[in-house]
């Protein structure tokens, strides 16, 4: 387990603290719950969104392309 120092103003402080006390979670659990959720929704599609992607068969043929291209190799990461 990792401990996570996070500098906040006094009004989010309180309004999270607000929104744990009404779920009984400690306000360190509330707000690594609240960040695996919203990261997991972010990483995540509807079935109606995942239906559209399928659907776009340039966009699948690329992605097929890229994919096969990083297995081997054929790519850089390109970094800051």
């Amino acid at each position: 387990m990792k401990t996570l120092t996070v500098r906040i103003d006094d009004g989010t402080y309180h309004l999270l603290k607000k929104a744990a006390d009404g779920e009984r979670r400690t306000l360190s659990n509330f707000i690594e719950h609240a960040a695996v959720q919203y990261v997991a929704s972010q990483l995540t599609v509807t079935d109606e969104e995942m239906a559209a992607i399928l659907k776009d068969e340039s966009l699948v043929r690329d992605l097929r392309k890229g994919l096969k291209e990083a297995r081997e190799g054929k790519v850089q990461i390109a970094r800051e």
